[in-house]
């Protein structure tokens, strides 16, 4: 579930009163807006902390990575700096950290093979140019359009690759051009092993995995250093004391340093080099600029106002970081995962602490060159080959396992480790799309006889290239039999709903009965009424479970027929409720509990530990669990007429909403509160037709505490809500949306609620779904000031559920 959570404190929403600039004449002639103050460059602590643990990192990994590529070393140092400096100031996701990412080693490392090290770099710049372009284009979201076991097929071939080859400098030799020679040659490097070497890569390796797990409150101080930098610095330390002899780090004068050159070779091999540059450092940063939002939105207490990422402008920075890296002479730039994790983790709070690592960068880049030429080579091989290992998810193979792309995956490796990059992600891409094409094409169709009953199992896609199987085995069925037919797939196209429906009326007919089952059971029976004769089938199985997130899609489907909707009566004029009930919970028991069973057992024996209170509206068109995306034991919800919360002291005896306040933040724990309106509500239209009546029925009673709602509405001194840049369509929209607003200052009054603002671990929220649209909108500080107090209610767009990357 999307927690993308907007503080609502008064001052982030612009709750200020409109007043008339006083005048120094005495007259209501306004007076000419004064200069403002200049802005003063300030930086955050969080920024400054999170800087330098992110260039502690960054710092030996740059060196390892220009090594394993072949490059400069100073290479490295370059790319790190212009991706803290410009893509930190410029791209669209704030706390992505880029640099000289190992993703992008094999492909430099062939690059320099064959065109040189001052080729690659003009190689890197147009590169540049092509990311500039396709951001220009808008095309970012498009170009996340790969299998996701594609790219973990890809990250995986990468990490392979270089893990064999920094094996061989680990082990004190020299790696060779390609996987293969790499293979054969070990051998005979383990029978020429350099001590010094294997000694400094052990010790290495050791402190790398040891360090974030030493034991105890001691260790707890010490595991906020990077392990990466105790790795490194331990083994350089350890050579200096002991005088060993090895290769170490050396830095030649930044006054020799070699820029940028033309490409020069074969058209379409600079065409093919520049591509895969460009597919591969695009790649990993939106990915990464993905992964970066999901940490950030999972990150407890205040998000300081961080939005989603925008990735067509993130695509712009990272050409502009690549443009200029290769012009100075250094590796490509692409976000980096590692160090972004470790700014997201670290508290950073904007792009200040990416540009901040990128200062530190050039400082270290100028300033301790001698302490930088004591780095063994061995031991920044042996990091390099951790990073490359560690690309190798486990976590990504069982993921690609459990949803049967494991073909996908081998091939893409595969072609990665044999072939090359680009040749391997567009292998990759072909059997991703033939299993695509096969899984939508193959339908199993099965029948069976139990007890007198015809079963008939359907599984896979129901098109029209199983139209002739599927009648068939529908003729299997003798006439007069009651017959079963179980439905599992997600697409039903018109020949099929046809050829499905036609069978049901004549068996129907003849005297037989037909049950259909399934997701996509929507094929009306004689006795339901037509089926729509317009030519058009309907849209079968193609809503998602109401109400469930990831793995409760098969939950419940909406289609024709016996699925219901938000605000269906229970039960049809024909049929009494306490049928259709029994329907709905038979139904519930053989489609649904199978899917969910497992997790509920897990929440039953572990406890609620929902995220949010999610406060709604009683009304039965607003399904909560399906406008959030959320499944069991993600909300905990109270819902009542108008969506209200009485102020403390005035419950009138009705203590419920305090008590589920009081439960959800002292007891469970939540961290964020959201009061959710909607549109045409009943509640907020009484309240406007006659008040409260007189308060002579409960329901009276319940809604004078929506009175200062109707107060707030009524001030004229408050310029009022806007939904989406626009002003409410009536007035009953705009109660609606102002009630969201009350409501929120009165969960501030609670003590409970109160004490959680003021220690950081809570976060109040405002949402307003509009039933007709079908559009959720979530109370924004972007242009509080232009709305008064009212604040502003922005639109969530639909957003693609991406991988991260290794």
């Amino acid at each position: 579930m999307s927690s993308a959570c907007v503080p609502t404190h008064p001052e982030n929403l612009g709750l200020a009163r409109a007043t008339t600039p006083k005048t120094d004449t005495g007259t209501d002639r306004p007076q000419p807006p004064s200069t403002p103050p200049r802005r003063r460059f300030s930086v955050a602590g969080a920024d400054l902390s999170a800087s330098v643990a992110v260039f502690l990192i960054a710092l030996p990994l740059s060196l390892g990575i220009a090594l394993a590529t072949g490059a400069p070393l100073q290479a490295g140092l370059v790319a790190a700096a212009v991706g803290g400096l410009v893509a930190g100031r410029l791209g669209g996701c704030p706390l992505q950290v880029s640099g000289p990412a190992a993703g992008l080693t094999v492909v430099t490392a062939d690059l320099i093979h064959r065109y040189g090290w001052r080729a690659t770099c003009g190689i890197t710049v147009l590169a540049g140019l092509a990311q500039l372009g396709l951001g220009c284009l808008r095309v970012a979201r498009t170009a996340l359009a790969v299998s996701p076991a594609v790219v973990h097929g890809m990250l995986a071939g990468i990490g392979l690759t270089i893990a064999v080859a920094q094996l061989h400098i680990v082990l004190g030799g020299n790696p060779q051009s390609s996987v293969l020679a790499n293979v054969r040659a070990l051998p005979a490097q383990l029978a020429d092993l350099h001590p010094a070497a294997v000694t400094m890569s052990a010790l290495t390796l050791a402190l790398l995995f040891g360090w974030p797990r030493i034991p105890g409150r001691a260790g707890r101080p010490l595991r906020t250093v990077p392990a990466a930098l105790v790795a490194v610095a331990g083994a350089t330390a350890t050579a200096a004391l002991t005088g060993l002899t090895l290769p170490r780090v050396d830095l030649p004068s930044w006054s020799s340093h070699a820029l940028a050159g033309l490409p020069e070779g074969p058209v379409l091999g600079i065409v093919a080099a520049v591509l895969t540059t460009t597919l591969v450092c695009s790649v990993q940063s939106l990915l990464g600029a993905v992964a970066v939002d999901k940490l950030v939105a999972g990150r407890t207490g205040p998000q300081s106002g961080l939005g989603r990422s925008d990735l067509n402008r993130e695509l712009l920075g990272q050409g502009a970081a690549n443009i200029v890296s290769g012009a100075l002479g250094g590796l490509p730039v692409a976000g980096v995962a590692v160090r972004s994790s470790a700014n997201v983790r670290s508290g950073a709070v904007s792009r200040n602490s990416t540009m901040l690592h990128g200062v530190f960068v050039v400082a270290a880049a100028l300033l301790m060159v001698p302490v930088l030429d004591l780095i063994p080579l061995a031991s920044l091989a042996a990091l390099v080959m951790a990073v490359g290992i560690q690309m190798v998810s486990l976590h990504h193979i069982r993921t690609v396992t459990r949803h049967r792309e494991v073909l996908v995956y081998v091939v893409t490796t595969l072609g990665v480790v044999l072939l090359g990059v680009l040749e391997g992600v567009v292998l990759g891409v072909a059997v991703a799309v033939a299993v695509a094409l096969h899984r939508l094409a193959r339908t199993r169709i099965t029948h069976e006889e139990k007890g007198g009953v015809h079963h008939v199992h359907v599984r896979g896609q129901l098109t029209f290239l199983a139209v002739p199987r599927l009648s068939r085995v529908l003729h299997l069925v003798p006439q007069g039999a009651h017959a079963v037919v179980e439905l599992d797939g997600s697409f039903m196209d018109h020949a099929a709903y046809e050829s499905l429906r036609d069978w049901r009326r004549a068996h129907s007919a003849q005297g037989g009965s037909a049950e259909l089952t399934g997701c996509r059971a929507g094929v009306r029976s004689p006795e339901d009424g037509q089926a729509p004769e317009d030519g058009h089938a309907p849209e079968y199985g193609q809503g998602s479970g109401y109400g469930q997130g990831p793995g409760y899609g098969h939950a419940r489907r909406h289609g024709r027929g016996p699925a219901r909707g938000p605000g269906d009566r229970f039960g049809r004029p024909d049929r009494a409720a306490g049928h259709e009930l029994a329907r709905g919970i038979s139904a519930f028991q053989r489609d649904t509990a199978p899917l969910v069973r497992e997790e509920l057992a897990r929440l039953a024996r572990e406890g609620q530990r929902p995220s949010q209170l999610f406060l709604t509206c009683a009304d039965s068109r607003l399904v909560t669990s399906m406008i959030t995306s959320s499944g069991p034991g993600d909300l905990f919800v109270v819902r009542n007429v108008g969506n209200l919360v009485p102020l403390p002291g005035e419950e009138n005896g009705d203590d419920s909403v305090a008590a589920a306040i009081e439960y959800a933040v002292d007891v469970l724990k939540v961290r964020s509160i959201t009061v959710c309106g909607h549109s045409g509500c009943g509640a907020m239209q009484a309240l406007l037709g006659s008040g409260t009546g007189g308060a002579a029925t409960p329901l009276g009673r319940w809604l004078r505490h929506g009175l200062p709602s109707l107060a707030r509405l009524a001030d004229e001194g408050r310029t009022g809500v806007r939904l989406a840049g626009r002003a409410p369509a009536d007035t009953v929209e705009r109660l609606c949306l102002t009630n969201v607003v009350q409501q929120l200052e009165h969960l501030r009054a609670h003590d409970s609620v109160a004490r959680a603002l003021t220690a950081g671990e809570l976060e109040l929220q405002g949402m307003y779904f509009h039933v007709g649209e079908a559009q959720a909108y979530l109370l924004s500080r972007d242009g509080a000031d232009a709305a008064g107090e009212g604040g502003v209610f922005q639109g969530v767009p639909g957003a693609e559920e991406l991988p991260s990357p290794a």
